[in-house]
């Protein structure tokens, strides 16, 4: 339960994630210059920094806002790397307590109340929080939505054009077909991602059609964001998914059959009517 609950979680922090973030199109961009004297106080305080950070990067690669938003991706991803570690090393944990998880739902499988106090015992025992996954992508979120409205707002990021694309423009209102080719790489290696850490936790019933909405909703938002947001999206899917490859590539796969096994496949014992019983 704990864990569907924390897949829903991510579900409806992505949903707040893409609201935040200024969906609407006509989103008005500045110079960074001018978000220092906006009357948001998230933009002055917040945005501005990022996108002073965004402008001084791409001076340093000689104008170009493409590796810039690398750059402050990789940053970005990196500071917040422990919290990744953290959320790692609690993950094996609960799948090392799965067998005394299960034993305790067996035992009081009448009892759902008594169920949750010896859950909540087992967890105090072994020191493991079963939420504490959500708490990675709870920090996250302030920093990705300033991010990503620093890049959405900056006008010389909107100007700007790399390996083809101009930033500022949307898939649907560009009049070429190869921007779509950004909307589709990013839903792309989101699937990708989605499908790394579904090999990593157990995954039944509508958690596993969460592995593929995820994409869905990217590629939609993409197609009518500025490239300069799917192209951030894109950078941080390689990132994590790399990082992902490093965490998880000795790791033992999760079992993901039902926890329940019944009786019934155990091996009947002789009932003493076969055929040396028969008159």
């Amino acid at each position: 339960m704990l864990r569907n609950r924390k897949w829903w979680v991510i579900a409806g922090a992505l949903m707040l994630m893409a609201l935040l973030s200024g969906c609407s199109p006509n989103t008005a961009a500045m110079h960074t210059s001018e978000m220092a004297n906006s009357g948001s106080w998230w933009t002055r305080n917040v945005v501005y920094w990022f996108s002073v950070m965004l402008d001084k990067f791409a001076e340093w690669f000689g104008g170009s806002y493409g590796l810039s938003v690398l750059l402050l991706t990789i940053i970005v991803r990196t500071l917040i790397l422990p919290l990744m570690i953290k959320q790692y090393k609690n993950t094996k944990a609960m799948q090392a307590l799965q067998p005394e998880m299960k034993k305790v739902r067996e035992k009081f499988k009448d009892d759902p109340k008594k169920q949750q106090e010896e859950m909540m015992k087992l967890y105090q025992t072994h020191q493991v929080n079963p939420l504490a996954g959500c708490l990675p992508l709870i920090v996250q979120m302030p920093i990705f939505i300033a991010l990503y409205n620093s890049i959405y707002k900056n006008v010389e990021i909107r100007e700007h054009t790399f390996i083809g694309f101009q930033l500022g423009l949307t898939p649907n209102n560009s009049g070429h077909w190869y921007y779509y080719l950004i909307p589709i790489v990013a839903a792309c290696t989101t699937l990708v991602q989605s499908m790394m850490m579904s090999q990593q936790q157990t995954m039944v019933g509508p958690m596993k059609g969460l592995m593929y909405i995820f994409p869905v909703m990217i590629f939609v938002m993409a197609i009518n964001f500025p490239v300069a947001l799917p192209l951030y999206w894109i950078y941080s899917n390689l990132y994590t998914i790399t990082q992902n490859y490093f965490m998880y590539r000795n790791s033992p796969k999760p079992n993901n059959k039902p926890d329940d096994n019944p009786p019934s496949k155990q091996k009947p014992k002789p009932s003493g009517k076969g055929k040396g019983a028969r008159a």
